[in-house]
Parts: structure tokens; sequence; C-alpha cells
């Protein structure tokens, strides 16, 4: 049965997996082994938010990360995404959550708030060239996207810069103008250039403008809004009218977003699971219930970090059995036994726990290796740590684990993400023990009688 015929059920054309790239970016590798599964259990689709990943040329080169992608292996993901019949929206920020190109000294002077890297500066034309660029670059890889996401979420301290204090005294402008006037501009600049890429855009900041002003805008003939809501507990009926109003405003046609992990804590490190199908099957409600034939698609978001200067939240390969939840019940209507059943077939997993943490031992898709042993880690070395009962083989046993689990990082992620993880989660810890062992030693070996003298590796990492 193909996707096609499965989704008949689903209120939802398009299921996108969005992957998060602005922290532990997946190697090429790894994702040639999860868009398979993403395809099977029911994706149509992938939102790339490129951030600092994305190959930039010329004087955008500098906005690289260490790690980024190169041509090659951007084609060489679309050509895996293609493979599994999954159509690519490529993602730019042109507005707020700007930080990876505005914290560069060369481009700081186009921050809104000197103080702050996150929005852009609307008023500099010079804003609206370099976005341009960035969006030329992308597409210029992503030949005949139907859709190019543009942002515009969380545009913090907008209004707040000298330039725009001094707009803003002038009559009839308004904040709402102002984010208004952006979005319309970038919009434009991108049909402009290619009129077969419809602009997306998130849509909170569009939330609480009033009706009148939202229409005369003229941004509803060119955007496709994004509903964003990754609550456990959607105010549905809300959802409803706001729907409602953007189809009064003008709006032909919009997207719903949930999440599948990355929502529920900026330093989380396990999903929990329950919170996110939740999350979803109201989604399925929201779209029973809202205007039908408006809902092009639903966005499944994986945020991979809060922003780009936050700490990594949970990594994707952990957050595959909420995916999975979360996709077989948008296809399904709902997540019953059945549907239960079919994941626990896709992921190889013999009981899936949907309320507590997944057991250990679980799985046997792509990167359940580190599913399990990120749950171990979770679930004991903190707490063995502090009670440390047993010194020695304590930490031989803890070395051993946070070994395999390093290689086992390596072999998705680049070195600087598993680094990060491991100093966030697991090292300090390990630190700690290896100097108590250490003292321990010491002490053993300086006290009276013939008590166990230093190790021949005393003092080295084990």
């Amino acid at each position: 049965m193909t996707n096609s015929e499965m989704s008949g059920s689903s209120p939802f054309k398009m299921r996108l997996v969005h992957l998060d790239l602005k922290g532990a970016p997946p190697k090429v590798s790894y994702l040639s082994e999860v868009f398979p599964l993403f395809h099977a259990l029911g994706a149509n689709g992938l939102l790339l938010e490129y951030e600092d990943m994305f190959p930039y040329e010329g004087h955008l080169r500098l906005l690289r990360a260490k790690h980024a992608y190169s041509p090659p292996e951007i084609k060489e993901i679309l050509h895996l995404a293609a493979l599994n019949e999954l159509e690519v929206i490529p993602l730019v920020q042109t507005f707020g959550h700007m930080e990876f190109v505005l914290k560069h000294e060369a481009l700081a002077h186009l921050r809104e708030v000197a103080l702050f890297p996150n929005t852009l500066n609307p008023h500099e034309a010079e804003s609206l060239a370099l976005v341009g660029a960035m969006i030329s670059q992308v597409m210029e890889l992503h030949p005949g996207a139907r859709w190019l996401h543009v942002g515009c979420d969380e545009v913090y301290y907008l209004g707040e810069g000298e330039a725009s204090r001094r707009w803003l005294r002038q009559e009839h402008n308004t904040k709402a103008r102002l984010c208004l006037s952006h979005m319309k501009a970038v919009a434009c600049h991108v049909l402009a250039r290619h009129p077969a890429t419809t602009p997306l855009v998130w849509d909170d900041m569009l939330r609480a403008i009033p009706e009148d002003q939202l229409s005369a805008s003229g941004v509803p003939q060119l955007v496709e809004p994004v509903l964003w809501d990754y609550g456990a507990d959607l105010d549905i009926h809300g959802k409803a009218l706001l729907m409602e109003k953007y189809r009064r405003c003008g709006f032909l046609r919009l997207w719903a977003a949930s999440a599948f992990k990355g929502a529920t804590g900026a330093s989380q490190a396990l999903t929990p699971i329950e919170h996110h199908l939740r999350n979803n099957v109201q989604w399925l409600q929201v779209a029973a219930s809202g205007p039908a034939d408006m809902l092009q698609g639903i966005v499944l978001t994986g945020w991979q970090r809060y922003d780009h200067f936050s700490v990594l939240c949970e990594l994707l390969p952990v957050g595959i059995p909420s995916l999975a939840v979360c996709l077989q019940s948008l296809l399904h209507g709902g997540f019953t036994e059945d549907v239960k059943a079919r994941v626990e077939n896709f992921l190889g997993i013999s009981s899936l726990e949907i309320t507590d943490l997944m057991s250990e031992g679980a799985g046997s898709f792509p990167g359940s290796d580190i599913l399990a042993l990120i749950t171990h880690v979770g679930l004991h070395l903190r707490s063995s740590v502090d009670t440390l009962l047993e010194r020695d083989s304590l930490l031989a046993r803890w070395s051993t684990l946070v070994q395999e689990l390093e290689a086992a990082l390596h072999r998705v992620f680049y070195p600087d993400a598993v680094e990060e993880w491991l100093e966030e989660n697991a090292r300090p810890s390990l630190q700690r023990l290896q100097a108590l062992v250490q003292d321990l030693r010491e002490a053993a070996s300086a006290g009276p009688g013939p008590g166990p003298g230093p190790s021949p590796h005393s003092g080295q990492d084990p």
C-alpha cells in the first residue's frame, strides 16, 4: 500500500519531518539510513533548517559552520530525499533567529538592537540584500523547490532599535506594520526571482495583528502561514478560530506545525513520547474543526536547540520512536493498538512505552544504539556517581559505556556535536568520579598498613 493510499484518512496531505541542523547535524550517511524509515512511517516531505550547515559562498562564506555540508553533500541529501519520495522545503531565516548571521563582527551593524544578534534591522537596505543573497544561494542548490520557508518567528526586540523608534514616531506606524512590511519585502523578493516557489512563514508574529491591518498589508496574497503549537493541551477551538481569521484576511492555504521532539525543555535529553502524541492528535482535531481544504499539510518539528546559543536538546535518534508514533497517528487518525503494533514493527521494538522512558535495549532502527545508551546515561549515570557505592569498577564501567556511546555518536554526528553532548551530559560526572577515585587511591596508599597501592595507571585517563 502506498503512502497516498494509506493517507486517505489523513487531513494532512503533506507530512513534513523538520530537521533542525543548527545543532548536532547528522552526517549524510545517517540521513541515508533514516530517510527510508521516514518514508515508511508516512512522511512525504522534509523541512530542512540548514542554518550554518549550508555551504554559503563568497561574502557569506563566514556563515558556514566547521562541518557545513558541501554542495555535493547537499545534492546527495536531495537525491536521497527524492529516492524516498520526500519533497524538500528549505528554510532560511530572514528576520528573527538570525544569531548565526548577526553574531559575526562584519554583519553586527545590521542588528535591530546592537546588543542582541537575534533580530535583523528591517530599515537597512543592506538587510534585505543580505537575506536576498542567502535565499539565492539556497535556491540555487534547490532548483524547482515548490516552497521556501523564510522563518520570521520570534522576532524579539523588533521596534526597539534606533531607526525603528524614529519610524514608529510617525503617524500610523506600528510594530505590526513594521513586521508586515519586512515580511512582504522578503516574500516579494522570493516571488520576483522564483515565481514558482511559495514562501512559508511561521505564524506567531501574525496571530495578534488586527484583521483589517493583515488584510490591507498584501501579505496574505504572498505567503502561506504555518500555525505552530507544540503543547500537549492545545486550545482546539481557539486554533479553529485563528484559521478562520486567516481565511477572512485572504490567506488561501495554511499549514500546521506540531513537534515530535525538542519542545519540552531546552536541555531535555530523552523524549517524552506521550506529550508529543497528545500534541499531534490534537492537531488532528484542529484539522477536523477548522475550515476545510485550507490545510496544505503539517510540519512535525524536531528542534535541536532553542536558539543558536542554546544547549542541545534530544538528539535525532532519541526522538525517532516519538516521530514514529506521531507520524503513524497522523496517518491513521489516532493512536490505536493497531497503530502501536505497526510502530513496534517499524522500529524493531518489542513493547513500546508511551508514558515511561524507553527500555534500554530498545529497537533496531538506525540510531537505536544511541537511544539505548543515552537512556542508560540519563537514568543511571548521575545517580550511580552520586551514590558511589563502589569505586574503581564503577569508573571502569562508566568509562566503557561512555566510550561506546561516543563511538556510536561519531557514526551519526560531526565531532563538535559529539563533544558538546558528552560535555553537557556525561563528562562532568565522569570527571568527578575520576577525581574521587584518584583521591581515594592516594588516601589509601598514604595511609597506614598494607592497603592497595596506586595502580599502574594512576593519574591517567582510563
